[in-house]
């Protein structure tokens, strides 16, 4: 592999900004110091620069297999790079459904064959599957994954004596989507009687209520409890929710932690006026007053991670009435450029983004050597120019479904370089795709 230097950068890590150069060599971390005067295949002039350990996504939805018309590993780990996200891990509500050892071993393969940035796939739970869950491996699979809420896909889990097994058994952390299916049933039989087929998309996050995050949310946390799961929730949405988490204690000591979304903070129910559809997602986009929770509760720890859901799904689906406009947006190619929006109105600092994005998925999952610029770790960077701006366009979108919700907004920040496991894969708008990334492993 190429040596690198980047000289002159302002290095954001563990909570400090300072001008460091870095040196990579044989995809590592070799040496972080003021001045380095190795010799290098490549040096790279940072200044002015921010380097940031790349972003850790803990949920995409990738749609490989059976469902690549929407996006596949390949396009999306590619849009992934280019947005400064080095490592994702991926869900399993694909077709088939990621619910045997065997399925989950193919998308790995998959994974190893066409993706550019590093890469992990959880294991799906149905009813009726424990004796496989049981069988995956925690030092090489990221989690086991539950919908209690069917969301896309046939994956719910609502036997309650299967859930009571999973949480008391599962050797690894399980991250769980959290809906109560009952109520919104009932919630969208109302609706189906007031309007029909015609249902206005404002009308998604009275449908799947807060009510519903929070039965759900409150029954997983209960069953963490009782039988000391490592449970991970996904996309909090609520402020109801935000009461089951704690802040007064280190994250690496959590048994139960959560995620917020970058679409959660950054959209609400006005929102469905201009965006309609395309911002359809589950759980819903909500009223103002659960946004504005959102974000204080990442920011004094309630809220663990930073993460996107990525979700695509073709325009021409998005275009049907509400019943038939499936859930979910594509994001992870703008996540960080939607979070250094935030810092830039000043919300939020860039010690705390790399917190989220970088350092606490790698806490949480017990990545191994990653999510730090640490001498020794996969060299997993982010470049990043301040000074510049991106406006989100046609021409620029790399998701396969050629479409984002961003569309028309110009953001301060753009990313310049990105190193997947020390390889260059993408600089000045150009990609490398001669290396693919690695798969992650975990300490447990």
């Amino acid at each position: 592999m190429k040596t690198y230097l980047i000289k002159n950068a302002q290095l954001v890590n563990e909570g400090r900004i300072f001008r460091s150069d870095v040196y990579v060599q044989d995809g590592r971390i070799s040496q972080v110091a003021e001045n380095i005067t190795l010799t290098a295949d490549e040096t790279i002039d940072a200044s002015g620069k921010y380097l940031l350990p790349g972003v850790i996504d803990d949920q995409v939805h990738f749609r490989e297999p059976g469902l690549t018309h929407k996006g596949d590993i390949f396009t999306e780990s590619r849009a992934a790079v280019a947005g400064g996200v080095t490592s994702f891990m991926e869900m399993p509500n694909t077709v088939p459904n990621t619910i045997t050892q065997e399925l989950l071993a193919q998308k790995y393969e998959i994974g190893a064959n066409t993706s550019l940035a590093n890469y992990s796939f959880f294991m799906g739970a149905t009813n009726d599957n424990l004796e496989e869950v049981l069988k995956t491996d925690p030092q090489n699979v990221c989690g086991i994954k539950i919908f209690m809420g069917s969301s896309t896909g046939n994956m719910l889990v609502d036997n309650q004596a299967v859930l009571e097994k999973i949480f008391k058994e599962a050797p690894m952390l399980v991250a769980v989507h959290c809906e109560d299916e009952a109520t919104i049933r009932a919630n969208q039989q109302k609706y189906d009687e007031q309007y029909g087929e015609n249902i206005p998309m404002r009308c998604h996050p009275e449908i799947r209520s807060a009510e519903a995050c929070y039965k759900s949310s409150s029954m997983a946390v209960e069953l963490a409890q009782k039988h000391n799961t490592r449970l991970h929730i996904l996309h909090i949405s609520t402020a109801d929710e935000l009461e089951l988490f704690r802040n007064n204690i280190p994250l690496a000591e959590k048994r139960i932690t959560a995620e917020v979304c970058v679409h959660h903070l950054y959209f609400d129910k006005d929102d469905y006026e201009t965006l309609g559809s395309g911002i359809k997602c589950n759980p819903a986009i909500k009223e103002k007053s659960h946004k504005a929770a959102l974000l204080p509760a990442l920011l004094n720890d309630k809220l663990d991670i930073i993460a996107t859901d990525h979700a695509p799904h073709t325009w021409e689906e998005k275009q049907n009435l509400y019943k038939k406009a499936p859930s979910g947006l594509p994001l992870v190619q703008h996540s960080l450029a939607l979070m250094l929006d935030f810092y830039n109105r000043g919300e939020i600092s860039l010690e705390k983004i790399v917190e989220k994005m970088s350092h606490a998925p790698a806490i949480c999952f017990d990545v191994a050597e990653r999510g730090y610029i640490r001498e020794g770790y996969w060299a997993d960077l982010v470049l990043v120019d301040l000074n510049q701006e991106q406006t989100v366009a046609k021409e620029n979108i790399l998701y396969k479904c050629g479409w984002s919700p961003l569309e028309g907004k110009t953001f301060t920040g753009v990313i310049t370089h990105t190193f997947v496991s020390g390889h260059l894969a993408y600089a000045e708008g150009r990609f490398d795709e001669g290396k693919m990334g690695e798969r992650l492993l975990f300490t447990r």
